[in-house]
């Protein structure tokens, strides 16, 4: 049975998002179902990480849009949109005060830090999920070594795992081990976290432009990205 008088929300151009754009966020926090929660656009494209599990792995990596409307456990899934009732977010993950760590999607109470995926990544998302029954993310190819406390992100690979993957888009680039990648297309990274999500935030088959110190060197590399599934 369908209900008369209800029209699904339309989705938005999350690229055109601009810092104080006023949103408002959608869901039911804390079990309070159709709560509504008004601010604005604080940020685009913050590097986000967050675990999906109680041990740390599954680890989600979003270059997202934040957010001062309150949101708090329950929100998460819930749309984030713009003046024009456009849904031009996902609300995803909170930073929580209790803890003082990293964003959180259920963990303590709003302090005016929310975050939400964009929708245009959502949209590809939902798009290739109804299409093909999976989801895939772009990749370069390459391990990232995240205990490096230089400024970018340097290449290395961890027991099995080799630095740059044979035949993957960094070899075929000339990435090697130890190259510590600090922009994307022009965009500067200082550190790993950083790196992936600003990948992910492009789709599979992108061209990239990566600037990288080698020996001291900067130099500059072209690659197309991969495809991979999973986290």
């Amino acid at each position: 049975m369908g209900c008369p008088g209800l029209r699904p929300l339309v989705f938005g151009n999350s690229d055109s998002v601009r810092v104080g754009d006023p949103v408002v966020a959608i869901g039911a926090p804390y079990g309070l179902e159709g709560t509504v929660t008004a601010g604005i656009i604080s940020a685009t494209r913050r590097p986000v990480t967050a675990a999906g599990t109680t041990d740390g792995t599954d680890v989600s990596y979003v270059d997202a849009l934040q957010t001062d409307a309150p949101i708090n456990p329950g929100n998460s899934g819930g749309p984030l949109v713009d003046g024009r009732g456009k849904v031009i977010g996902i609300n995803s993950a909170i930073r929580a005060a209790d803890d003082g760590g990293g964003p959180a999607g259920g963990q303590g109470g709003s302090i005016g830090l929310g975050f939400a995926i964009p929708a245009n990544q959502a949209k590809r998302v939902a798009e290739e999920l109804i299409n093909t029954g999976k989801a895939t993310h772009p990749v370069i190819g390459v391990s990232v070594d995240m205990t490096y406390e230089g400024d970018g992100a340097r290449i290395g690979g961890k027991g099995d795992t080799p630095a740059v993957t044979p035949g993957g888009p960094g070899d075929q680039a000339g990435i090697e081990a130890g190259d510590v990648i600090t922009a994307v297309d022009g965009e500067r990274v200082h550190r790993g976290d950083e790196l992936v999500v600003r990948i992910r935030s492009h789709r599979p088959g992108d061209r990239l432009t990566l600037t990288l110190l080698r020996s001291g060197a900067e130099r500059t590399v072209e690659l197309t990205l991969g495809s991979a599934t999973g986290n």
